[in-house]
């Protein structure tokens, strides 16, 4: 295990730049997940810790160790790629143990590292195969495997999981997570997959632009997001936004619960900032509730049926889209003009 600390890193390709000023610390055995759209700068960051990339500026420790200036292979890591990245000639085994076999090891050691590896992953029957005859969770397994047997500081995952299935990345995702808790390493994990995100991350840093947004446990990001970004980003489906004016406050909570916002051409309830200010009023769409008498109201244009969630999409008489989301089986049309009421607590401006 190690602590990664990362201090006024910056990088830039040209006149271009992909990471601005990232100071943050992860700490020992923590399974940290960078989440973000895609060409936010997580992978970017990922390789920068790795040493794949050098940095235009800032410092890298890991292991209380400067780093910066060492090559990937002095740094005590580990990678896992998006692409398995195995060696097509070679059985499972050797290509768990070909790093090494590099390294100099003695066959003894390398071949109990190797099976102990293979013992944790339950692959010990594929060690005589090659990749072809592999599928692609088995071969995700592999690229896993030949990780763990370097024994590293960190583990660092890019985007393990993009070329798998639906189903087999929920698979793969539970195994990695009950190998995180087996080995108690620390982990950081690039995804722009926010169920991966919310559910193996001890820590969640959530990037844009190459900026942090916000770095906080997936239950903090989730009920108390610094921005409209965050809020929109994590949730499925995502949260609801719609634009309004203050029209009294009282207080900074960032929550409801006084009086005067004109929303929608309706007024609610709020309390926050000051009189006249232009915000963003943000509602998750499993906290609306069905109301005929409800502030909000929307014409249906879209039901899914999901079998264990009932999705709606809508739009208002102000042209504004938003989803409602129930675990209920909702009987309603498209085309039907239905209304809503929400808890005010349970509502964010931004």
């Amino acid at each position: 295990m190690a602590r990664v600390t990362l201090k006024g890193v910056n990088k830039s390709f040209g006149k271009v730049e992909v990471i601005r000023d990232v100071d943050l610390e992860i700490d020992n055995g923590e399974f940290v997940v960078f989440v973000g759209p895609s060409g936010c700068g997580k992978s970017t960051l990922l390789r920068l810790i790795s040493g794949l990339e050098n940095l235009s500026s800032g410092e890298i420790f890991i292991a209380d160790r400067p780093v910066t200036d060492l090559p990937p292979s002095k740094r005590g890591i580990a990678m896992v790629f998006q692409s398995y990245a195995l060696y097509p000639h070679m059985t499972v085994f050797h290509n768990m143990a070909f790093s090494l076999d590099l390294e100099g090891k003695s066959k003894k050691e390398i071949r109990e590292r190797v099976e102990a590896a293979a013992k944790i992953l339950q692959m010990e029957h594929l060690l005589d195969r090659r990749p072809a005859a592999l599928s692609g969770g088995q071969r995700q397994r592999v690229a896993i495997g030949r990780a763990i047997v370097r024994n590293p500081d960190v583990f660092l995952f890019d985007e393990p999981l993009s070329n798998l299935d639906a189903a087999l990345r929920h698979d793969t995702r539970v195994e990695i997570a009950k190998l995180h808790r087996q080995l108690e390493a620390t982990t950081i994990y690039v995804t722009h997959d926010q169920v991966e995100a919310m559910t193996l991350a001890d820590k969640i840093v959530v990037l844009k632009d190459g900026e942090v947004m916000q770095v906080g446990t997936p239950m903090e990001l989730f009920h108390t997001p610094a921005n409209e970004f965050v809020a929109g980003f994590l949730g499925s489906p995502k949260m609801n936004f719609f634009d309004g004016v203050l029209a009294s406050a009282s207080d900074n909570s960032g929550h409801f619960n006084g009086e005067g916002l004109d929303i929608e051409g309706v007024r609610l309830v709020s309390t926050t900032k000051n009189n006249g200010d232009q915000i963003r009023l943000g509602i998750r769409p499993q906290h609306l509730a069905f109301d005929p008498d409800g502030p909000l109201k929307g014409t249906i244009t879209l039901v899914e049926q999901l079998g264990t969630e009932t999705v709606l999409e809508l739009v208002t008489d102000h042209g504004t889209p938003f989803r409602f989301a129930s675990p209920e089986n909702v009987e309603v049309l498209v085309g039907q003009l239905v209304a809503f009421r929400f808890d005010p607590q349970s509502a964010h401006l931004f």
